[in-house]
């Protein structure tokens, strides 16, 4: 399986829907199934209130909610960023301080390294029974980190989680977990599903790329960039693909 999907010439990882022809269909079964989980119905009960009136108070529809995830290994956080489904810009909603890191600056190569990835992901699971409390994971590996890794095992099991423990993963704490995992199921619920997850090891700007010209990370981080800048000027998803190489490219 690994073998074939590196055969394509471009993989679209992140796809900025600014316009829709019809809006995503909503999942409310997805919300009822996961408020069968004891964890899941105190973070409820705790956020979910909340939740819903800190979205109003930005101008968004909580049946309507689109996310983004933006998190930084300089600086040590996870943003949340929200906006009423394909239309306009996002608007940040929360920052959760990251409880605890491993590895150093660069992207994860392989297995057992303790790195924390850097690219463009999205949340393909939701696990309300974590042995970390509540957790969201990610794509990783993506094709991109598979082409990285050459022969290499590139791990996998990459969450956002709760505690403040982590080898590769991003914690938030429990009570960080339960408001983001609370929002996302919401987002879930609305219809949106795949959740993108941008992780950088620092704002990718022009003036921090040229104080690291002597890291070997440097050319992997220049790819990284124009969806990093991009995003900062627009407030908008930008598109990324991911060539046959295994380079990511902004299309924007």
């Amino acid at each position: 399986m690994r073998f074939l999907l590196l055969t394509a010439a471009v993989l679209l990882v992140a796809a900025a829907a600014r316009s829709s022809v019809r809006a995503p269909e909503p999942n409310l079964a997805f919300r009822a199934n996961q408020l069968l989980f004891p964890k899941v119905r105190v973070a409820y009960a705790a956020y979910h209130g909340a939740a819903r009136a800190q979205l109003r108070r930005n101008g968004l529809v909580p049946e309507r909610l689109e996310l983004f995830l933006r998190a930084f290994k300089v600086g040590r956080r996870v943003e949340v960023w929200g906006r009423n489904q394909g239309q306009g810009q996002f608007v940040l909603l929360r920052t959760f301080r990251l409880a605890g890191t491993s590895g150093t600056l660069g992207p994860k190569r392989q297995a057992g390294d303790g790195q924390i990835p850097e690219g463009f992901y999205t949340i393909n699971r939701f696990n309300p029974d974590s042995k970390y409390y509540l957790s969201l994971g990610l794509d990783y590996p993506n094709v991109a980190d598979q082409v990285r890794a050459g022969t290499l095992d590139p791990g996998n099991d990459i969450f956002i989680h709760g505690s403040d423990e982590t080898i590769g993963c991003l914690p938030i704490t429990d009570e960080g977990i339960r408001e983001l995992y609370v929002l996302a199921v919401e987002a879930r619920s609305a219809g949106q599903a795949s959740i993108p997850v941008h992780i950088f090891p620092f704002e990718l700007t022009d003036e921090n790329l040229a104080r690291r010209m002597a890291s070997p990370h440097l050319a992997f981080w220049q790819q990284l960039a124009p969806g990093y800048q991009f995003f900062e000027r627009t407030h908008e998803l930008p598109t990324v693909a991911i060539t046959a190489a295994g380079s990511y490219a902004c299309a924007n």
